[in-house]
């Protein structure tokens, strides 16, 4: 075969592969909540693709759907069993957060925000065959009979699988739901507030007599784990909104609260209580044991 033909070859089929690739990062992201890792399992898809004949592959989009979501799923696989040969260990800052290079901040910012905080959250507490099954049904409409190989199930148990994570994910609310909603109202907007540093907004949302709690994790040496007061709680907002901006409402064991998810993984949860229009308390949990406790959902639509 001359050698420009094979040149020409590679050429054509790495350009099918681009064409393809930021669908292929997309899945690998949401599978993963992690653009570095999603970038490594993208090229592990490529370095497969080169060893095969692809001529001979009818679907190429179907094939590396499926090759770059088996990929995802070792690594979620792998994740997992560090996981749990660190139980009760302290983790290191960066567990978790894939090996391979630095990703861009500001890009991965965009891509927590694009697919939601606290999805990425509830979705790193799945399951690797759940979260697998979700993704590629509910958020690609890829079929279940062709999930079930990926996931090593029947395509009847891959759509149990689906279901359980939708379950998860949805949560079941403490209250009614015209409560969630004026509940959901008041939160979202002390969050805007934080946000904006605005400290007459925060005033206005907090009862006089609210308690700011929090374990000793979520804070600094040496700060108060206890707080009184519309004012003197307000005036921590200076420094909880230098994080606000990584955080969202979602359901926290049934109610509206927050968590904040710089990069889309979980670093801090605010357990908030609402009386009426104003919040009475809320409390910051960051120790792992606790946030590991904790029932997470996401607030659907609206």
């Amino acid at each position: 075969m001359d050698g420009r033909d094979g040149v020409g070859r590679e050429s054509a089929l790495a350009e099918r592969f681009e064409a393809q690739r930021g669908h292929l990062q997309a899945v690998a992201y949401r599978m993963l909540g992690s653009l570095s890792e999603a970038e490594d399992a993208v090229q592990e898809t490529w370095l497969r693709l080169e060893r095969i004949d692809a001529d001979e592959v009818a679907n190429l989009a179907g094939w590396l759907t499926t090759v770059v979501s088996r990929v995802c799923l070792d690594m979620l696989r792998s994740r997992t069993a560090r996981r749990e040969e660190l139980v009760g260990q302290q983790l290191p800052p960066d567990a978790g957060s894939g090996s391979g290079a630095q990703s861009d901040p500001e890009q991965e910012a965009v891509l927590a925000d694009s697919v939601g905080r606290a999805l990425l959250v509830v979705l790193d507490a799945l399951g690797p065959a759940e979260r697998i099954a979700f993704v590629l049904h509910d958020m690609f409409a890829v079929p279940f009979d062709e999930i079930a190989p990926i996931v090593d199930r029947t395509p009847a148990t891959a759509k149990k699988l689906a279901s359980r994570a939708r379950q998860r994910i949805r949560g079941i609310p403490a209250v009614s739901g015209a409560q969630l909603a004026r509940n959901r109202d008041v939160v979202e907007a002390f969050l805007a507030a934080s946000r904006a540093g605005d400290l007459n907004a925060v005033v206005a949302v907090l009862a006089p007599d609210v308690v700011r709690r929090a374990d000793a994790a979520a804070l600094p040496a040496g700060r108060a784990l206890e707080v009184r007061g519309a004012q003197n709680v307000a005036k921590e907002i200076v420094v909880f909104g230098r994080n606000a901006r990584f955080a969202e409402p979602a359901l926290v064991d049934g109610a509206v609260g927050i968590v904040v998810a710089p990069q889309g993984r979980l670093l801090l949860v605010l357990a908030i209580t609402v009386d009426g229009d104003r919040i009475s308390e809320y409390e910051l949990i960051a120790d792992p044991a606790r946030l590991a406790g904790l029932e997470l959902a996401v607030l659907g639509e609206r």
